[in-house]
């Protein structure tokens, strides 16, 4: 009866990666000279329009080039240089107009003279930021703990991994090696992809996680037909495989929100903390639906029917995933 709260939990992780189809809007600010700046403000496209988002600086900030504007297929582009005098724009605010109507975030990277690196997230709760002076390390590390934390629990397709994984193994210890492995596995290629050791491209790696969860499917459904596979007896062997592949997808996240060179062993050992720690809060929470629902009586049909359903409907979820990803090669 264990096994059938799981389709459950399938369905109610499919319905958020559907929901969740907003993406977040993007602003870049690279100071130049003293008190100059070169702006890129990214809006997401969304079903053929563009997200109603609109910056606002201060009156005494005055555009020096006017804004360029490039299309993509799902975002707009937006170049533009401004001047916010000898202070610069330290102490002054930035406001995103009608991000409080929106269900989106805005990632905010800026960049200084001096070298320093900030990122923040602005949320539609307070659509707007004050730009702090160089960030000191326990403000580096606060920002890039919670940018962990939110990028696992917005990454679907690796909690759907996870999930898999939680499918698949059933004895508590095997669990506890399993994740584990997984864990140390993509912390270790995250951390050489971060510091440029490696690279790999962003859309094939992300086709191939896609693919990495479609396989643990495959191999979730021959267990519960009762079959022997290696990936069953061994599976912490598969999760640090697969581990290494999905480290590579963290850090094309990482990429995108950028490290702080004077910080960046700090940054990058705080966010792959907040990787974990959302992980850890997500096997939480599907271990105590677990526990709640075998408290549930449930009719035969579910107990029966359940098992296959929820690798199938994984496997689904992952090949259409797989597909649209490589469509999006020659995007």
């Amino acid at each position: 009866m264990g096994r059938t709260v799981w389709l459950f939990l399938l369905m109610l992780c499919i319905g958020q990666a559907i929901a969740h189809e907003s993406r977040p809007a993007y602003l870049q600010i690279n100071e130049t000279a003293a008190g100059r700046y070169d702006l890129l403000w990214r809006t997401p496209v969304l079903s053929g329009m563009r997200l109603p988002i609109a910056l606002r600086f201060p009156e005494s900030v005055r555009t020096v080039i006017e804004p360029v504007v490039s299309e993509l297929n799902d975002s707009l582009i937006e170049r533009r240089v401004i001047d916010a005098g000898p202070a610069g724009l330290v102490g002054k605010r930035i406001e995103f107009i009608g991000l409080q109507a929106s269900i989106t975030d805005v990632l905010v990277r800026v960049s200084r003279l001096d070298g320093s690196l900030s990122t923040t997230l602005v949320q539609p709760a307070q659509p707007w930021i004050e730009v702090a002076a160089t960030p000191g390390p326990f403000s580096v590390a606060g920002a890039f703990l919670v940018h962990g934390i939110e990028h696992i629990v917005g990454g679907f397709d690796h909690l759907m991994f996870v999930l898999g994984l939680l499918l698949l193994v059933r004895n508590g210890w095997m669990l506890v090696k399993t994740i584990t492995a997984f864990t140390l596995a993509h912390s270790i290629t995250l951390a050489l992809a971060a510091l440029g050791a490696v690279h790999l491209p962003g859309p094939p790696v992300e086709a191939t996680i896609a693919l990495s969860i479609l396989l643990l499917a495959v191999e979730i459904a021959r267990k519960n037909r009762g079959e022997a596979s290696f990936t069953a007896k061994w599976p912490w062997v598969v999760a640090f495989c697969f581990g290494l592949l999905h480290g590579f997808g963290f850090a094309g996240a990482l990429a995108q929100i950028g490290l702080p060179q004077r910080d960046l062993p700090l940054a990058l050992f705080t966010f792959n903390i907040g990787v974990e720690i959302g992980q850890l809060m997500f096997v939480a929470v599907v271990l105590i639906l677990r526990e709640l629902l075998l408290r549930c009586r449930l009719p035969t049909s579910a107990r029966l029917y359940a098992p296959p359903i929820a690798s199938y409907g994984l496997g689904t979820l992952a090949a259409f995933w797989f597909f649209e990803r490589v469509s999006g090669f020659w995007s």
